[in-house]
């Protein structure tokens, strides 16, 4: 595989962008600022823009359009910005993929299409139509568990024949099949770890980065993962993803969804970036207790760990 694109600015920790909202539940661009602002003083590679974590199946597109401008106004040339498109409808997802190109985004990247299970020459055909709509270089998001689709390596090298195609947002659980894709489209691909619990592990069997939902509540230790990847340092790693590990354990224990105990995390932390949208659902009284202990795992690990980061 060929390509023209610089892949080296899709490497690194990207979080995944949550949704910011006003006290009435309406898309905040404030909040959205504030957000962006954070993630620029921790200086992660870029963010992932209207992907599962920005709870884009429960936002219009016109809203998916302003968190892009929102987030775009503020970070753009600053990090690297990419914007999932994926909709219910070719036309919608085109529509989002022109405004993200017209907005300066970096990249593209979309889930296959939902709810119909549609034979592969149609779930190509919805790709190369979004690919096609800009010049953008275009990430694939694989993410089974959710759509319902699963990518396989056969159709996946079939894609890579699209030379905007630059690699795949991976998140399936095996890790086998992160080395599979790297393996499929080599060095001149970018292969994106999904699951934030098995980063160490996707990083080491060929992820060149990851994409995270959880990343946002602790920016710091998937950095120091990352940095310790880079350096060789295994046996750190391994023991920094536990202690990671723990902590989303912790938040998906929650009575309220993931998300929000993410956000009631940051809010305790000075970021307040609101709740979630219904029908997601938010924390509960008994969850207050519950993320006083992530806090004290949050701060147990970055005591144990980010003192090592180099600066």
């Amino acid at each position: 595989m060929a390509t023209s694109f610089d892949l080296s600015k899709f490497k690194g920790i990207i979080p995944a962008f949550y949704a910011c909202y006003e006290e009435d539940g309406q898309i905040s661009q404030e909040r959205t600022y504030t957000l962006c602002d954070y993630y620029l003083q921790k200086q992660v590679q870029g963010v992932y823009v209207g992907g599962s974590s920005g709870e884009c199946i429960y936002h219009n597109i016109e809203e998916r359009k302003d968190v892009l401008t929102f987030v775009a106004n503020r970070l753009k040339g600053k990090m690297t910005l990419i914007a999932h498109v994926g909709a219910p409808s070719t036309r919608d997802s085109i529509l989002l993929a022109e405004h993200a190109a017209s907005l300066g985004y970096d990249a593209l990247s979309a889930i296959p299409p939902i709810y119909f299970t549609l034979p592969d020459h149609a779930v190509s055909s919805y790709w190369n139509d979004i690919i096609d709509a800009t010049p953008l270089p275009f990430l694939i998001y694989n993410i089974p568990q959710t759509t319902g689709y699963t990518l396989r390596t056969p159709f996946y090298k079939e894609l890579l024949k699209n030379e905007k195609v630059i690699g795949v947002k991976n998140s399936s659980m095996p890790t086998f099949d992160i080395e599979r894709f790297k393996r499929t489209g080599g060095q001149n691909s970018i292969v994106f770890n999904g699951p934030d619990e098995q980063f160490v592990a996707g990083r080491i069997m060929g992820a060149d980065g990851g994409i995270g939902g959880t990343y946002g509540a602790m920016p710091e230790l998937f950095l120091m993962a990352d940095q310790y990847i880079l350096q060789g340092k295994f046996t750190e790693a391994r023991e920094l993803q536990s202690d990671i590990n723990e902590i989303i354990v912790a938040l998906c224990s929650l009575d309220g969804s993931m998300y929000a105990g993410i956000k009631e995390v940051l809010r305790r932390r000075g970021v307040n970036i609101g709740g979630v949208r219904l029908p997601l659902a938010g924390i509960t009284e008994q969850d207050t207790a519950r993320i006083d202990e992530i806090i004290s795992l949050l701060q147990q690990a970055e005591s144990r760990f980010i003192s090592e980061r180099i600066s």
